[in-house]
């Protein structure tokens, strides 16, 4: 258990993750919590995470931060998402380790999951098979970070452990126009849609997609739990078990947003993964079940977005 004074250094913490796991730890009790900007601290810079480590000296990690983004971001910028994802977690595990960190806990993502893993993907499934082209980059480089805390346990004895999370939305989500996921990039463009008075929106791909999505104040309270209460080698999921098409996805979404006009597919572009559903029985397990149901999570976010300055980027 993580004593209440001990330092935690929640990196990415103006992330949609990191800011959940900050309200999280301030929710529980955890008071002496260090953080920093990305203009205080370029984690791709290894001196700078060096001196950084050696001067601060954390007994907790959140690995929270990562350059991330939905299918378009991911397919046309594989070199920047792979050099920064994997530079970041190196260097952050590697000074963690150096400088004595009693427990890291590393957040990956589903998408490293193999793009036919079997349904619903199991903790065990990762690197069976091939990965998914439009996000093969960021998935590399994500698993190399969770390897590599899986190698410092084993030849260090360290107390390194990883959580993969399913589709995560909610407060402080990206709306970028461009770089967003799928479910905040919906919920712009259905708003902006009913702004504009436009007859029909055109969603990407065929909408048969299936996808699994979680509330992220519901993963930060895992992140918490695990660290906590985890220690191995293996990564935990994180989802809620339940799925959707895109194409239910999107008529949810407009609904919630009040969009009334048509909604039209491109099949020239892509779906991405047929499916990715987490087998969340090991996070059941250990005692932990996600809480917001998907209606409600849609609309806190889309609270979350008429309040986002995001909403101004083009």
């Amino acid at each position: 258990m993580m004593d209440k004074n001990a330092k935690i250094y929640v990196a990415g913490h103006r992330g949609m993750v990191g800011s959940a796991i900050m309200r999280e730890l301030e929710r529980q009790g955890y008071g002496n919590i260090i953080t920093r900007t990305h203009r205080e601290l370029d984690l791709r810079e290894q001196r700078a995470v060096e001196e950084f480590f050696a001067g601060q000296k954390p007994d907790y990690v959140f690995l929270a931060a990562a350059r991330v983004g939905g299918i378009a971001a991911n397919d046309s910028a594989q070199a920047d998402f792979m050099y920064d994802n994997m530079m970041l977690e190196m260097n952050v595990i590697h000074s963690a380790w150096k400088n004595g960190c009693r427990k890291l806990e590393f957040l990956g993502s589903s998408c490293i999951y193999p793009r036919l893993a079997p349904q619903p993907m199991p903790e065990s499934c990762l690197l069976t098979s091939e990965l998914e082209k439009t996000n093969e980059a960021y998935a590399l480089a994500k698993i190399s970070g969770l390897k590599y805390c899986e190698y410092l346990n084993r030849q260090y004895g360290t107390d390194y452990i990883s959580v993969m999370p399913t589709n995560l939305y909610g407060p402080n989500d990206n709306y970028h126009p461009v770089h967003s996921h799928v479910l905040p990039a919906l919920i712009r463009r259905f708003h902006e849609a009913k702004e504009q008075g436009l007859s029909h929106v055109t969603c990407w791909g065929d909408g048969s997609a299936l996808r699994e999505f979680l509330y992220v104040d519901d993963l930060a309270q895992l992140c918490v739990f695990l660290m906590n209460h985890y220690s191995g080698n293996e990564t935990v999921n994180a989802g809620t078990g339940k799925e959707l098409t895109i194409k239910e996805l999107a008529e949810t979404v407009a609904r919630i947003v009040g969009y009334e006009g048509e909604i039209r597919w491109d099949p020239s572009k892509p779906n991405g993964t047929p499916r990715k559903l987490l087998d969340v029985s090991k996070a059941r397990a250990l005692g932990w079940q996600y809480r917001t149901e998907l209606e409600e999570g849609i609309r806190l976010a889309y609270e979350d977005f008429l309040r986002s300055p995001m909403r101004a980027e083009r």
